[in-house]
């Protein structure tokens, strides 16, 4: 774990990672709000090639809600994002923003409660992913 992100290299390829992430996500309730294939970006705008990286924008109803209602600027912040990347060993790395590391920017007790909580989700789901 760097000291913004939750992250861990999988043992399975960059497309079952993908999977995984989604299938663990959905079991805990987080939607995803959007996708970014950040490799074909860099193909289609820069013309160059790079390793295949994708961004999820992840969200947890019930836990934004709360955020939300605590602190409503907090939504700034929102949603949170995952990344999938092809790593340099040719398995994949799965890494989460640290929700308590973006929220501490916003001195809000009740809000780092919640942020904590989500990143024990998130820290949950990454050490689940084989």
């Amino acid at each position: 774990m760097s000291k913004y992100s939750i992250s861990k290299k999988t043992g399975s390829g960059f497309e079952q990672a993908v999977e995984s992430v989604r299938a663990a996500l959905e079991m805990d309730c987080f939607g995803v709000m959007d996708e970014f294939d950040i490799s074909g970006l860099f193909r289609q705008r820069l013309g160059k090639e790079f390793r295949k990286y994708k961004v999820l924008s992840v969200c947890h109803a019930q836990l934004v809600h709360k955020a939300v209602t605590v602190e409503t600027e907090a939504g700034l912040l929102l949603p949170f994002h995952i990344v999938i990347y092809e790593n340099d060993e040719g398995g994949a790395t799965v890494a989460a923003v640290d929700p308590v590391v973006v929220m501490s920017m916003i001195e809000n007790p009740a809000l780092a409660i919640i942020a904590r909580e989500m990143r024990e989700k998130l820290a949950r789901i990454i050490g689940e992913i084989s």
